[in-house]
């Protein structure tokens, strides 16, 4: 069992940034993370979004996040986490590794959209598949189509705001009608740049180096058309990767975890940062604002509470 002042779970831009505060600050943490640094960001081609770069990529941007944590000694530990336990002050967070005893822990562990599941989906993200117009917007200024998957308030808000870039926004949806706010769908109707295929789905992604166009199949008809397009946004859901947390710290119907200004759960001496709490805007540089802010209570929950 390892000890530590401060268990930080994921090591996306909140994990990232937390740590390296925690860091900063003279505490003793550890990083636990599943996958690789830098979440969502490490499958994104580029990133010019972020204050202080004109564009990078999202690898390199991740690498030098967790570089800059491991400078202030930030230990990191390769497992998926099982669950976190109380013990009498401390909590202990169960991994498929080495456990770790901690004074207090920031549960940052991100959200995952949900799939379409389709082939060339997984081979083309980055490559013009994308789940956040606000992050790829920008990359299809004159862009001839692009199409958005989905039908409620996040599809239709970000097939909008698509065509500020794109001359042309196709919004495919399965059903014969869209399940997003009426204020939106009527922004969404009243938009000339913006077409609507009903009652259909995508059957695949298609492209070799970049998206080129998708494969889609009325569900009614059974008939299939190709549609060319340069990138397809994806909204048929998010999902919190807080199962772990379950039944320990307040989450809202979604799974998304409840914390106050502070980051603060309902649970004292547990944060959470980032994608996987409730949130109005989800963006590399909030879960990075999240992630400091997290941290810097958890050392003033640490001093309080132990001295």
């Amino acid at each position: 069992m390892k000890e530590c002042d401060v268990a930080i779970i994921g090591a996306g831009p909140a994990g990232l940034t937390a740590a390296l505060y925690c860091g900063r600050a003279k505490l003793q943490a550890v990083c636990v993370e599943k996958s690789v640094n830098g979440g969502q960001v490490a499958s994104t081609e580029e990133v010019e979004n972020y204050p202080g770069f004109m564009a990078i990529s999202g690898p390199s941007l991740a690498e030098k996040m967790a570089k800059q944590a491991e400078k202030f000694g930030v230990g990191q530990q390769r497992a998926t986490v099982q669950g976190i336990t109380p013990d009498g002050r401390y909590w202990l967070v169960r991994t498929t590794s080495e456990g770790i005893k901690a004074k207090a822990v920031i549960i940052a562990t991100g959200a995952e959209p949900r799939l379409l599941g389709c082939p060339g989906e997984s081979d083309l993200r980055g490559r013009g598949v994308s789940y956040c117009a606000v992050c790829d917007g920008a990359f299809y200024e004159d862009a001839d189509n692009v199409v958005v998957v989905g039908g409620g308030d996040s599809a239709v808000e970000e097939a909008v705001f698509l065509t500020k870039f794109a001359r042309c926004v196709t919004l495919i949806h399965r059903r014969d009608s869209l399940r997003a706010a009426k204020i939106l769908q009527d922004r969404l109707f009243g938009n000339q740049r913006v077409k609507v295929v009903w009652n259909s789905v995508i059957g695949s992604i298609n492209g070799r180096d970049m998206v080129e166009s998708v494969t889609v199949r009325n569900i009614r008809t059974g008939s299939v058309d190709t549609l060319p397009c340069e990138g397809v946004f994806v909204y048929v859901g998010m999902t919190p990767q807080t199962g772990f947390a379950g039944g320990l710290v307040a989450m809202d119907d979604n799974g998304y975890i409840i914390t106050d200004e502070t980051m603060a759960t309902n649970m004292p001496g547990i944060f959470a940062a980032g994608d996987n709490r409730v949130k109005g805007l989800r963006q590399i540089v909030t879960a990075a604002a999240d992630g400091a802010v997290a941290a810097f209570f958890a050392a003033r929950y640490i001093e309080e509470h132990f001295g």
